[in-house]
């Protein structure tokens, strides 16, 4: 393994958050598959790492033996949401592609991350298939919606973690860390001007609010209500063009948006600022995952034999 600590697949890996969150634990990538194109060449370029495409045209056998399952899959309706079928309710997702692969590799251990409105999606029903898969496949699932502002960046992004081990194990999510980066620290001093919004953009945000932090990045929703806060809201890969302004005034730079959720400034901008955009807004909140994956390290460290096998957990949660 190349001296490290364990092994790990990232699927649906976008550009790396969950390898950047993972090699910094000790793990050793494998295997990482991704469809965009875009996505694959940014992570291929940091990473020097052949990507796989489509992980729907991969044979579960061919993908190496590992210890950790990483995947920030996307959420889609369930075809057959509601019959309690575990395994079989998932055929036709993306999270069947998951439930194949650890069906076929058993690996110790793996962590999912997926956006919070998924745990009551449906009434909880699409959740309950998820856990009810998981459990039939053999795994002890935990779960929690985290929210990035509780571990270091200026941006509030509340996701879903679930946690699975092959044994009966002791864990426990983090709790928040007390470092805390600034939207100061994120925001470039002179930013190109083509970031800035058309002078009547500008006029209508501040003929419409008036904020009372500095620097700020104002938020305007689907409604046409306007807030501003020192952090920003969830980067989403879809969203308008203008729906985030730094002080009303301009958008986000791509290094802005990529320290937003915990990038380096070493990772190499390899795509358009449009590209760049969506993968940001695609991407983990690298210290969040990074803390949970030191989690189920500290748990391998410290696992206990003995339990009987609970039931998986009822969609319950709470916001850390």
């Amino acid at each position: 393994m190349k001296n490290k600590d364990f092994t790990f697949i990232d699927l649906f890996a976008g550009i790396g958050g969950f390898h950047i969150a993972a090699t910094r634990n000790g793990g050793d990538c494998v295997f990482a598959s991704e469809i965009d194109p875009h996505a694959k060449a940014s992570y291929e370029e940091n990473f020097n790492f052949k990507v796989s495409g489509d992980i729907t045209k991969v044979d579960a056998k061919n993908i190496p033996d590992h210890d950790l399952l990483c995947a920030g899959f996307p959420c889609q309706t369930f075809s057959i949401i509601g019959k309690s079928q575990g395994f079989e309710d998932t055929r036709g997702t993306l999270f069947f592609d998951i439930a194949r692969i650890l069906k076929e590799k058993t690996p110790k251990a793996f962590i999912l991350e997926n956006v919070k409105r998924l745990v009551n999606h449906d009434n909880g029903k699409t959740f309950k298939v998820i856990l009810d898969t998981l459990d039939e496949l053999g795994y002890y699932v935990h779960f929690k919606v985290l929210n990035a502002l509780d571990f270091g960046l200026p941006q509030k992004r509340e996701r879903v973690l679930i946690v699975g081990f092959r044994e009966p194990t002791l864990f426990e999510f983090p709790a928040q860390l007390n470092q805390k980066v600034t939207l100061n620290e994120i925001l470039e001093e002179f930013p190109d001007k083509k970031h800035f919004a058309s002078e009547e953009i500008q006029k209508r945000r501040k003929q419409k609010h008036t904020s009372k932090f500095y620097p700020s990045i104002w938020h305007e929703n689907k409604s046409g209500n306007i807030s501003s806060y020192p952090y920003s809201c969830a980067l989403r890969a879809g969203a308008s063009y203008n729906y985030l302004l730094v002080n009303g005034e301009r958008r986000l730079t791509s290094r802005e948006m990529l320290r937003l959720q915990g990038f380096p400034d070493t990772f190499k901008l390899v795509c358009s600022d449009t590209q760049t955009r969506k993968q940001a807004g695609n991407s983990v909140p690298i210290p969040m995952v990074e803390s949970v994956i030191r989690e189920i390290i500290n748990a391998w460290k410290t696992k206990t034999q003995g339990f009987e096998k609970e039931s998986t957990p009822s969609p319950n949660w709470e916001v850390a």
